[in-house]
């Protein structure tokens, strides 16, 4: 996004959504990555997201548990812990297109951020904050339950959360093939690296990811494989 002209594309992100049509400060907030603020000023979506944190996560707690009474603490533990996770928040926030209305910086936007698996987790979560703070818990619930439904129903269809790296792996399978996976590079610190991993069916290459951690970068890399291969 133009850091110089954030008002256009604010106005269309409030419209695809149907909210903030008459405020864009909190949406502003919740775009606003530290990239972007430490150019221009303001406040990042760092402390909107420590809140979205927890209200999606007892927005998926109270939903998993009215709606599936069988399940054991154990299972429910295991849904919410996917459901919550980078990998869906990630998966839901390229759903909406957020990305495409990421405030980054130059840096940060040049280096592929709105694509970055960790930053649309974030900006996700902000979101959720945001509408939060602006419509309340109800209006929350239901935007939350809206987006998460089909993730859920997917979920129940096969008992165990379905990610990428499963999908994958399926699929080459069911052609008589395997994925393998291959660690590129693992560059930064340690409190702060960033690993790339390739995915490759025998010596073609499907896709490459990045995150901070190994699984996240196949995850990513397998997200990347299957949209390939479909």
């Amino acid at each position: 996004m133009n850091s110089e002209e954030p008002l256009k594309e604010l106005n269309e992100f409030a419209q695809k959504l149907g909210l903030f049509k008459q405020n864009y400060l909190l949406l502003k907030r919740a775009l606003a990555h530290r990239s972007f603020v430490h150019e221009t000023g303001g406040e990042s979506n760092e402390r909107l997201e420590f809140l979205g944190d927890s209200v999606l996560s007892l927005v998926i707690s109270e939903y998993i548990y009215k709606n599936f009474p069988h399940k054991s603490e154990g299972d429910l533990s295991k849904w919410r812990a996917y459901l919550v996770s980078s990998h869906s928040l990630a998966g839901i926030a390229k759903r909406i297109e957020l990305g495409n209305y990421l405030l980054l910086g130059v840096g940060e936007d040049k280096s592929g951020g709105r694509e970055r698996r960790s930053l649309l987790a974030d900006a996700m979560e902000a979101l959720i904050a945001a509408i939060y703070l602006e419509y309340g818990w109800e209006r929350v619930k239901e935007f939350i339950i809206n987006l998460w439904e089909p993730l859920i129903a997917q979920m129940n269809k096969y008992n165990q959360p379905i990610d990428s790296k499963t999908l994958l792996q399926e699929t080459l399978q069911s052609k008589g093939s395997a994925p393998k996976y291959k660690l590129l590079s693992a560059k930064g610190p340690d409190h702060n690296r960033v690993y790339s991993v390739a995915v490759y069916d025998e010596d073609r290459l499907l896709g490459k990811g990045s995150g901070k951690s190994k699984k996240e970068a196949e995850q990513e890399a397998a997200e990347k494989a299957l949209k390939i291969l479909e």
